[in-house]
């Protein structure tokens, strides 16, 4: 199944603020390579954005499973540790960014790191220090799946796509195994135990380049934080069973306020 990605093309003049549209076109898992889903427990959200926490493993590689629900084609800029999975740079999910494309009622797999338009280089889950991010010293989103979904903008004459150029030398052209050295303050970055996404082994998944026009603004975005089972057992986003019932905490008396002048308790 071939899979179609796209740049997004900039016309000079912009569709305006896209209509909210609920719930979102698409929906998202991330699942392992024989498609069993790794465990997702969803947040509640004041950005509008459909957030959740995912449980990583380490050393599993990994795929974000999109399944278009609706009857028309949509643009994705997906972003993996802040970087954008087509060219590597840093991404801010917006429409200028390049995209996949998925067709109506359509369900695809992102797998990797694209390397060029037959083959990528797999995604899995490690710590932060062997991330693809920290090959370039960014720490801007870490441990974090992103998604933006693009509705499409039926232009008069769509303008043909536009070929995918080489990235500047200092920045996505490099690749993980060809990283700057390090400095002071990456060897102080590579002592952290956050979790990340590797760049991982070369595969075959060949797309196609195509013309896709997007709306201005995202018509939905879904953000996923990964972490390792015991960070999110310590930030009690999923019960571990830690509690002991000799020592609750929540049970312990400590010393009250003191009352307001005038009242006697």
């Amino acid at each position: 199944m071939k899979r179609a990605w796209a740049h997004v093309m900039i016309l000079g003049l912009f569709a305006g603020v896209a209509a909210a549209h609920s719930p979102s076109p698409v929906s998202l898992e991330i699942v392992a390579p024989d498609g069993t889903r790794f465990q997702e427990i969803p947040v509640e959200s004041r950005d509008g954005a459909l957030r959740s926490y995912l449980q990583a493993e380490r050393g599993a590689r990994y795929r974000l499973r999109v399944r278009n629900t609706g009857n028309e084609r949509l643009g994705l800029v997906i972003a993996v540790d802040g970087r954008n999975i087509i060219d590597g740079r840093k991404s801010e999910l917006t429409r200028d960014e390049p995209m996949y494309v998925i067709g109506a009622w359509d369900t695809q797999d992102y797998a990797g790191w694209r390397a060029s338009l037959d083959e990528i280089n797999e995604f899995y889950f490690t710590d932060w220090k062997d991330s693809y991010a920290e090959a370039f010293g960014d720490r801007s989103a870490r441990g974090v799946i992103a998604v933006a979904v693009y509705r499409e903008l039926q232009p008069e004459s769509p303008p043909p796509p536009r070929v995918m150029q080489p990235a500047p030398e200092e920045d996505a052209g490099r690749s993980a195994g060809n990283a700057a050295p390090a400095t002071k303050s990456d060897a102080r970055a590579r002592r952290d135990e956050s979790v990340g996404t590797g760049y991982g082994e070369r595969r075959a998944d060949p797309v196609r380049e195509v013309a896709f026009v997007a709306e201005s603004n995202a018509d939905s975005r879904h953000i996923i934080k990964y972490e390792w089972r015991e960070t999110l057992c310590r930030k009690q986003v999923i019960d571990c069973g830690t509690t002991n019932r000799f020592w609750d905490e929540s049970r312990l008396g400590f010393a009250p306020p003191p009352p307001r002048r005038g009242r006697q308790d």
